[in-house]
């Protein structure tokens, strides 16, 4: 039986094809960090819904950031059937309330939760044409305005940032934590 995978299409903006959703996040994450990331995105959505202005940013850096985000959603895609990776049981006292972003508690521990619901709600298709068409707003001068609803959509693409954010930090911490226990040993 032959398995069905996508194709991020990251060739085209970091050079190279990637075939593992998280390794593919951590190099968006290294071209653009969370804030950035944001930021941009919020920049795209505002100048989508104005009418008859255009971005002051140039072309080419929201085309690229376009087409990073667009492996980006791609990735989380391929994300959504993952359960329990990277859950946690307990919220830590000492949690950074920074790392949760706009989750809530429950997507906290268990940042997959967030890919399962923007996909339950939206295709990855529909995810695409949201994501072409503010770009396509925020890049001209036009009368009219996106005609569907932009700000559900970017909600969701917004949480899935931080939730990607979230496990590649947890990531980091477990591939830390059997280095720093042979390393204690060591010290005793």
């Amino acid at each position: 039986m032959k398995k069905n995978s996508i194709d991020f299409e990251s060739r085209f903006w970091c050079g190279r094809k990637k075939y593992s959703a998280i390794s593919l996040m951590e190099v968006f994450f290294q071209f653009h960090d969370l804030v950035t990331a944001k930021e941009h995105l919020n920049l795209i959505m505002q100048y989508a819904a104005q009418r008859k202005i255009r971005t002051p940013e140039d072309p080419s850096v929201i085309f690229y950031f376009y087409q990073s985000l667009r492996s980006f959603i791609r990735a989380a895609y391929s994300l959504r059937k993952k359960h329990g990776k990277w859950l946690v049981h307990e919220l830590s006292e000492h949690k950074n309330p920074m790392l949760q972003g706009s989750l809530s508690e429950k997507e906290y521990c268990d940042p997959a939760k967030v890919f399962r619901k923007a996909f339950k709600k939206y295709r990855l298709e529909e995810f695409e044409e949201f994501l072409s068409e503010v770009v396509y707003f925020s890049l001209g001068n036009f009368n009219n305005a996106p005609e569907r609803n932009i700000v559900d959509p970017y909600l969701h693409l917004t949480k899935m940032l931080d939730a990607a954010w979230l496990i590649l930090e947890r990531e980091n911490n477990r591939e830390k934590l059997p280095h720093e226990e042979s390393i204690a040993e060591l010290q005793l």
